[in-house]
């Protein structure tokens, strides 16, 4: 869907790169060597969506970072038609309404830095979570989103070691 309204290739990896996770930061040759794309085409789609305000860029050193304006007044629509693209709203909402005591679900991997993958990695935080019925219904959201999705359930002790030096985003959290 995004792939069709965004006719750049290049444009749709830096949507995706910088407004699914907003913590996401990167500099031109970084960006290079992430997408496998010439210097040329990043820059253009770089200055495009800094000149419309939705990246703000920031100088440290020689390098000149780009991030998503969180600021701008399109940043959450742009943000959930990324999460749409991807699949992440049907599988948050399939998997919390009926999977147990889950506390927090997180995508880390690749999707949380911000680079498309065919491979979700969702981590469940919660206690006596019913397995078989995840894998059910990470299934069906497999069939939905066209995508492989691998999952793990930890406890919150576990999550600390876990996300030790690991790109991570969160994404739903039981309300308090």
């Amino acid at each position: 869907m995004l792939d069709s309204l965004v006719t750049s290739k290049t444009r749709v990896k830096l949507l995706l790169k910088f407004f699914l996770n907003s913590n996401n930061k990167s500099y031109l040759r970084n960006l290079e060597q992430e997408f496998g794309e010439s210097s040329n085409a990043i820059r253009i789609e770089l200055n495009r969506l800094e000149s419309a305000d939705l990246l703000r860029s920031e100088i440290s050193g020689n390098r000149k970072y780009f991030m998503a304006n969180t600021n701008h007044p399109l940043y959450k629509d742009i943000n959930n038609i990324v999460k749409n693209f991807i699949g992440i709203d049907k599988l948050i909402e399939r998997v919390v309404n009926e999977i147990g005591n889950l506390k927090r679900a997180y995508i880390t991997g690749d999707f949380a830095k911000g680079t498309d993958s065919q491979i979700i990695d969702l981590v469940l935080v919660g206690q006596n979570i019913e397995t078989s019925f995840i894998e059910t219904l990470i299934s069906k959201a497999e069939n939905l989103i066209t995508r492989k999705i691998r999952y793990l359930i930890l406890t919150e002790n576990q999550m600390t070691d876990y996300f030790k030096n690991k790109p991570v985003l969160l994404i739903w959290e039981q309300e308090k």
